[in-house]
This record gives structure tokens, sequence and C-alpha cells, in this order.
């Protein structure tokens, strides 16, 4: 019964996971990373689209993202949206594709993106805990409705207890394996 009740939250906890994995991916390390351009949004002909569904996205270099429509008109869009998003990257168009050069990270840049990366994780910790207090007021909501006695309760609260610890730890090294990331040059 326990490993049932606590399974909904389970899920909670793996989608609050893979919501930083995805926020991570789109964190620049200063190696090109096609993810950074997840969150960009195209104008195609009035609806806003992701830039990989209105072109093929290339890394021919480590520095290096080449955005290739399949519109050619779809260039000067692309490269609108990219000018407006928080990527601090400018595109370089040759009338066919779009370059996009990554510079060397500076120290100071570097420490940024790390205490970003924190703010995350720790943002992600607190979603955590809250899917674990929501599950234990339902099980304490139960056990005052006599539908659970106190034994399963207990067991519950220890069975929660152990999957935020999992979780937490979790993201404690995602978030360690991204500052490295990021710090390493």
């Amino acid at each position: 019964m326990a490993s049932e009740a606590t399974k909904i939250y389970d899920e909670k906890m793996t989608k609050t996971l893979a919501a930083l994995d995805s926020d991570y991916a789109t964190i620049r390390a200063g190696r090109a990373n096609p993810h950074v351009l997840d969150k960009i949004m195209v104008d195609y002909y009035g609806a806003p689209t992701p830039i990989n569904q209105v072109g093929n996205i290339t890394v021919p270099e480590p520095r290096m993202i080449q955005i290739q429509p399949w519109d050619g008109s779809m260039l000067k869009a692309i490269e609108k949206a990219i000018n407006a998003s928080e990527l601090g990257i400018h595109p370089g168009n040759d009338g066919k594709v779009i370059r996009l050069i990554f510079p060397e990270l500076s120290e100071e840049r570097r420490k940024e993106l790390n205490k970003d990366v924190k703010k995350k994780a720790e943002a992600s910790k607190v979603a955590i805990r809250n899917i674990r207090r929501d599950a234990l007021d339902t099980f304490k909501k139960q056990e005052k409705k006599k539908e659970i006695t106190e034994d399963i309760l207990k067991d519950l609260e220890e069975e929660m207890q152990k999957l935020t610890d999992k979780y937490i730890a979790d993201i404690d090294k995602k978030c360690d394996d991204k500052c490295k990331d990021i710090l390493s040059v």
C-alpha cells in the first residue's frame, strides 16, 4: 500500500528533475550546444515556432552552431529571434545559413552562470520539498478520516522522506556536474 500511495508524488518529483535537466541544457558552458536554442521561438507565418522546427541545426565546430532554415525567407525571422533572446550571441548570416560563434567565457561570466545553476538547483529542491509537504498533508488527512492507520502513516512519512532525500541528492549531483562543466576551461 505504501508504494502505491507515494507513486504520484514520485512522478511529480521526477518531473521536477526533468525540468531542471532542461533548464541546465539551455545554459551554455563555453561549447556550442544546440539545446541553448530550445526555448527560442521564431515567428513562422504568424505562429511562434521553435527554431528546430524551421531549420536544420548542426554543430560543425566545437564553438559554432549552424542553422539552415528549410525556407530561405525565414533567415531574417530566425536572426531577429536570436537577437531578441537572452543568448547574448549575435548571429552571422551569409544569405543561406546562420552561424552562431560561441566566444570563450570570461571568468566573471562563468561565476555568474555558476550562481544561476545553483539558484535553479535550489528552486528545484524547494519544489521537491513542497511535493513532500503536500504528500504528508494528504496522508495526515487520510489518517484523521481513519482511512489509514497510524502505522501506515509512519511508513508513508518514512517513504516520502527517503524519496525526498534521493531526489535532493540527484539535484546536488546535477548541480555539481554542471558547475564543474562551466568552470572547466
